[in-house]
């Protein structure tokens, strides 16, 4: 392999690991509540299981990692890439911010506010990659709409619990 396919993978790795970071960075305040207080809380019957919402979250920072990639590999010295990559990482930290809010603070009421402030991220951060590399955008649909979702179990969630 010549040095420009290594340094390529190398990317590609490095972009999956910063999007799964976010995964275990979130993760540390999931753990913490979920075998306890989350397991309190009235779920509605489209509340899927733990295993099956980790497994959905690791394809998806896999799929945002693909993503940042396919943006890094067009070019990141404009001013519009800048800010797509701007939008892309603030929505990484809300996204971990969720997890927080939800589990950590043990406050459905202040993650629905958080997660409707992330889904606005990912359309922005849709838009913004659309104009640089269509792949990539559409690499970010299953992660808006399963964050759609998320957002309707936070409500139901909140509204069964308060």
């Amino acid at each position: 392999m010549n040095s420009i396919k290594l340094r390529e993978i190398g990317r590609l790795i490095l972009c999956i690991a910063i999007c799964q970071s976010a995964g275990v960075m979130g993760s540390i305040f999931t753990a913490s509540s979920v075998a306890t207080w989350y397991t309190t809380l009235e779920k509605p019957w489209f509340s899927p299981p733990g295993s099956i919402i980790s497994a959905v979250w690791i394809i998806l920072f896999v799929l945002m990692g693909l993503s940042l990639f396919l943006i890094w590999q067009k070019g990141i010295d404009s001013t519009n890439s800048k800010i797509a990559l701007g939008v892309f990482a603030f929505q990484l930290l809300v996204n971990i911010l969720w997890s927080y809010a939800f589990f950590g603070l043990q406050s459905p009421l202040a993650a629905l506010v958080v997660i409707s402030f992330l889904w606005l991220l990912i359309l922005q951060c849709i838009v913004r990659f659309w104009y640089i590399r269509k792949e990539a955008a559409l690499l970010l649909v299953p992660y808006i709409v399963w964050v759609s979702f998320a957002a309707f179990l936070n409500y139901t969630i909140w509204r069964l619990n308060s």
